[in-house]
């Protein structure tokens, strides 16, 4: 499949992800407050925070998907406070959900072939990160050997590899990754990790929400701890 190029306009020395004043709201009920974080291009940035603190809110409202937000969010220069989630993907940022999401009817690969988005270029010329199926089953090995298995078939862990593997075949500037080591077996926790280890060195940024604190610190080059909706350096 050939895909056409999309120009990014993203200064090489600002930001990817500057957000600054982020509240949300459940209906009536405020689950985020005033939260304020950056994501340089290819850092891992952690947050950290028992169940419940709110770290899948702040990644959904990053994301849009909130069903109330306030705040500026600005990523790869476009400022997507008001956007719609399919806006902030077509600007390569990646959503991967900690509930996962995949097309269970369908086959691992057909899942993957569904993520294809175009390359993007920043202003200055250079190709952002970019993925081939060869890639992906580079990284994934265990995807590589079921490409045809019905997605409903593969267990827990084998489904968050797919989400992961999905999303990067959109070719994202950077992942939003909800809790990639929940409930999930040791070494595919470890695998996770070293993913997210490989998605650095591509030049790929990734904000990381764990409450496996081990975990977080092993990947991150830095963290935020979240408590209650309030997020603190």
């Amino acid at each position: 499949m050939t895909q056409s190029s999309t120009r990014v306009t993203l200064s090489t020395d600002t930001s990817l992800l500057d957000v600054q004043g982020l509240n949300a709201w459940y209906g009536a009920a405020q689950v985020l407050f005033n939260a304020q974080l950056h994501v340089q291009r290819g850092e891992v940035v952690g947050l950290i925070g028992r169940n419940g603190a709110g770290k899948s809110s702040t990644l959904k409202a990053i994301m849009g998907l909130m069903p109330r937000r306030t705040g500026r969010v600005v990523f790869a220069g476009h400022d997507i406070s008001n956007t719609a989630p399919y806006q902030a993907a077509r600007l390569g940022l990646g959503y991967v959900p900690e509930d996962r999401r995949i097309f269970t009817d369908l086959t691992v690969l057909e899942n993957l072939q569904l993520g294809v988005q175009a390359v993007r270029r920043l202003v200055d010329g250079h190709a952002t990160p970019q993925w081939s199926l060869e890639q992906i089953f580079a990284l994934f090995p265990n995807l590589a050997d079921m490409q045809q298995r019905p997605a409903s078939h593969m267990s827990g862990g084998e489904q968050q590899m797919l989400t992961v593997a999905r999303t990067l075949m959109g070719n994202p500037l950077m992942v939003l990754l909800d809790e990639p080591s929940e409930g999930v077996a040791p070494i595919i926790v470890e695998q996770m990790g070293e993913m997210i280890l490989a998605l650095k060195r591509q030049g790929v940024s990734v904000l990381l929400s764990e409450q496996n604190t081990h975990f977080a610190q092993w990947v991150s080059d830095r963290s935020y701890a979240l408590d209650r909706g309030v997020l603190t350096a």
